[in-house]
This record gives structure tokens, sequence and C-alpha cells, in this order.
């Protein structure tokens, strides 16, 4: 079993997408620990709607390819068919951050993903849910990458509520 790491996110309806998503990955996956929700001023495409991120953390013995591919499938489910830009709005993102020490790079997938440094929005709750877990690649616990990070430029904050069928127990 290895700890797996997402990261979830929802521009479009968050509320109607983000519940369902942690319904979905606690009925495939069975216990799952949630961040907080935060939410985001969009990184790189400007004037878009504001993001609102989570993390969840849980055990599988899913390889990553297999996770990845539930990922794209949960995606495709809840976002309309057609070409995306990266960082467009969406109605429902997962992204595969880490699972377990695996560090692998393919063309479909890199773990762990760069994202979990570079976005304030993938590393403070992450950082909040696994604070003394290891980055997979430096060592570095998420508490002290968080602490040692420059998010100035990347505004943040966390989400005064949780929408209905999102339950948070990190």
């Amino acid at each position: 079993m290895s700890l797996v790491c997402l990261g979830l996110g929802s521009s479009a309806a968050p509320e109607v997408y983000l519940g369902p998503c942690f319904d979905a990955l606690e009925r495939t996956f069975g216990a799952v620990r949630l961040s907080r929700i935060f939410e985001s001023e969009p990184v790189g495409c400007p004037g878009a709607a504001n993001f609102f991120n989570a993390v969840a953390a849980f055990e599988s013995d899913w390889s990553a390819l297999a996770l990845n591919a539930w990922t794209k499938r949960q995606e495709a489910a809840q976002n309309p068919p057609g070409p995306r830009r990266r960082h467009a709005p969406k109605a429902l993102d997962i992204d595969l951050l880490s699972v377990g020490d695996t560090c692998l790079a393919l063309d479909e997938l890199t773990l762990p993903r760069a994202d979990i440094t570079r976005y304030a929005f993938v590393l403070t709750p992450l950082a909040e849910l696994l604070p003394n877990q290891p980055h997979p690649r430096c060592g570095t616990p998420y508490a002290k990458l968080l602490a040692r990070a420059d998010f100035r430029d990347q505004r943040l904050w966390p989400v005064p509520f949780t929408w209905c069928g999102v339950r948070r127990s990190p």
C-alpha cells in the first residue's frame, strides 16, 4: 500500500463538483483524508473565475498509471468534451501529485508532480494535511517546503464553509 495524494480543483460551480468527487474517492478507495478547501486567484489565465482547491490523501495498492487513468475518467465525466488549455477553467480537475515514494517521468505522467512546490494552491493544503510527510524526491517534509516557499504573488485563502457532501478529516 502506498500513500496517494491528489490535488482536487474546480472553477465552474465547485460546490457541485468537489463533493461528488470526494464521494467517488471514498467509494473507490475507502478512507480518504481531505484538507480544507482553499480559494485562489487563477494562475496563467487572467480574468478567469477563482479556483477552489483541496488535497485528498489515501492508501492504495493501485499502480500510478491505474490511478492516473481513474482521475482522467472522473474528469472526463464532469467536464464538457473538447480540447483543454492548461490552467483553463474546469468543472473538475484532479491531479495525481504523488504515489508513495514513486519517482517517474513518462509522457502521460510525472511523479511526484512538479506542481507540489510550484503553486500555493497545491503545497498549502498538502502541508496542512500531511505536514511531516516527506516530498518523494527531495525528502523534505511538506510543512518545511511551505515555510521556505515564496508565494507572495499567489493569493490563497481557506474557504470558511464546507459544502454539502464534503467532509474534512485530516
